[in-house]
């Protein structure tokens, strides 16, 4: 990414004074000012390097017209874990509210108060593009598509099981009878033949 201007990150890690309330155990890179980071995102939904963010921008205003409220960050160099882009997100999206990415030129990170984190890894891993615009813009649309129906498929394999073993049932039912009297008709028959037996032995 080529070096930010006005969205810029300063090398020192400040917590500004009017955040001090988020989380204290998450671990924000430590190049990240997060003073210019609220700053920007009060203002258009993005902090990113100034080439990123007209493209980044676009997204946002397009994911917030579609009812996700998104907040993207762009951070210029990858921080020493994965992790620490969520940490990052976390601690932006307790303070901003809403869903929050995270993006480094390797990894990515979100946060969301309405969306679940199973969701949001989804969405991530399905993501990955060529620029951060077209990586945001896949996450923004990857995080309201519908997920398989998972209920319904549940449903669906115990109505299937209930039935099969009714079918089962009734096939054994039907044939308890018939073996019923195919036990009697040999029994009878076994009687007969020791009786012609006594006979013709007298």
């Amino acid at each position: 990414m080529s070096a930010p201007t006005n969205h810029a990150f300063a090398p020192v890690h400040v917590k500004s004074p009017s955040h001090t309330s988020v989380p204290s155990h998450t671990a924000v890179p430590s190049d990240v000012d997060l003073d210019d980071v609220f700053a920007d995102l009060s203002t258009d939904g993005v902090s990113a390097p100034e080439s990123d963010v007209a493209g980044l921008t676009a997204v946002v205003t397009d994911a917030r017209e579609r009812g996700v409220d998104l907040s993207v960050v762009v951070v210029d160099a990858n921080p020493g874990r994965p992790s620490d882009l969520r940490d990052l997100a976390t601690t932006v999206g307790k303070s901003e509210g809403g869903t929050v990415l995270v993006l480094s030129p390797d990894w990515m990170g979100s946060y969301s108060d309405s969306i679940s984190r199973v969701q949001l890894e989804t969405a991530q891993d399905r993501s990955f593009g060529e620029s951060a615009s077209v990586t945001a813009d896949r996450f923004s649309h990857e995080i309201v598509a519908p997920g398989p129906p998972w209920t319904l498929y549940t449903v669906l394999v115990i109505a299937v099981v209930a039935v099969i073993a009714g079918i089962t049932f009734a096939v054994k039912w039907r044939r308890e009878p018939e073996n019923t009297q195919t036990r009697h008709i040999a029994s009878t028959s076994e009687i007969a033949t020791s009786s012609d037996h006594r006979a013709d032995s007298v």
